[in-house]
C-alpha cells in the first residue's frame, strides 16, 4: 500500500473551524450517583486538521467523539461542526448529519460478513440513493486509495485485520464527509500494521480534505497527527 500523494485539498484560511466544542459536559446516573464523563470542555479542531485524542481507557475519549458525532446529546454546553449546531438537532436532523457531514471508524471494523468489501464499502451511498454509476466510481476510487482494489470482491472473513479496517476507512468516506470521527481505529490490529493504517488516515485527511478526530493511546498515531491533546477523567489537561 503507497501513501497518497494527490488530490491535496487546501482549506479556506477564512473558514472558520471545522469543530467548535464549547463547555461540554456528559453526566450518567451510576447507581445512586453520578458519574461525569467529561466535566466542561472546549476544543477546537481546525479544518484539514488531524486531531489525536489521548487517554487511559474511561478518560472520556469515546464520550467526546460521540458527542461531537450527534450519537449522544451533552449534559451541557455546545457542538458545533461546520457551522451548525449539532448538540441541539432532532433526531432526523441528526440522521441526516451522520449520513452526509460526519462518518465514524471504530475499533470493531463493523463491516457486514456476508458482504464484500466493495459491497460494505457502497452502503453509505446507497443510503443516500447515489446515482448507480457515480457509486460504482466512487467504490472503486476508495478502495485504491486504501489499496485494496484488488480485493474488491472479498468478504470480511477472507481480509486480515489490517485490511478489514481499511474497508471500514473506505466506507467512512463514501459520502464524502467533512469529518472523520475515529475511535481507537489500531485497537485490533498489531503494531506494524496500526501504523500502516495510522499512515493512511494521515494521507487520507490530506487527499481528501478531511478533518479527523482519533481518539487512540497508539504512539503510531500520536506520530502522524497534526496535534494531540490529552484527556483525563474527563478533563482537557494538555494540549498540543
Amino acid at each position: 500500500m503507497t501513501e497518497v500523494r494527490d488530490r491535496v485539498t487546501v482549506p479556506s484560511p477564512t473558514a472558520g473551524p471545522m469543530v467548535a466544542a464549547t463547555g461540554l459536559v456528559r453526566d450518567y446516573p451510576s447507581g445512586t450517583g453520578v458519574l461525569h464523563a467529561l466535566r466542561g470542555i472546549d476544543l477546537t479542531v481546525g479544518r484539514g486538521e488531524l486531531l489525536a485524542v489521548r487517554g487511559r481507557s474511561g478518560s472520556g475519549k469515546t464520550t467526546l467523539l460521540n458527542l461531537l458525532g450527534g450519537l449522544d446529546r451533552p449534559t451541557a454546553g455546545t457542538v458545533i461542526v461546520d457551522g451548525q449546531e449539532v448538540s441541539s438537532l432532532g433526531e432526523r436532523q441528526l440522521v441526516e448529519v451522520r449520513r452526509r457531514t460526519i462518518a465514524f471508524v471504530f475499533q470493531a471494523f463493523g463491516l457486514v460478513p456476508i458482504l464484500s468489501a466493495a459491497e460494505n464499502v457502497e452502503i453509505p451511498l446507497r443510503l443516500v440513493h447515489a446515482d448507480p454509476r457515480e457509486r460504482d466510481a466512487r467504490v472503486h476510487e476508495l478502495l485504491e486509495l486504501v489499496g485494496l482494489a484488488e480485493r474488491a470482491r472479498h468478504r470480511p472473513h477472507e481480509l486480515s485485520g489490517g485490511e478489514q479496517q481499511r474497508v471500514a476507512v473506505a466506507r467512512a468516506l463514501a459520502n464524502r464527509p467533512k469529518l472523520l470521527l475515529a475511535d481507537e481505529p489500531t485497537g485490533q490490529l498489531d503494531s506494524e500494521t496500526g501504523h500502516r493504517v495510522m499512515t493512511l488516515l494521515r494521507s487520507i485527511v490530506r487527499a481528501e480534505g478531511v478533518t479527523a478526530v482519533v481518539a487512540t493511546h497508539d504512539p503510531a498515531m500520536l506520530d502522524v497527527a497534526d496535534r494531540v491533546v490529552e484527556l483525563r477523567d474527563g478533563q482537557l489537561v494538555e494540549r498540543g
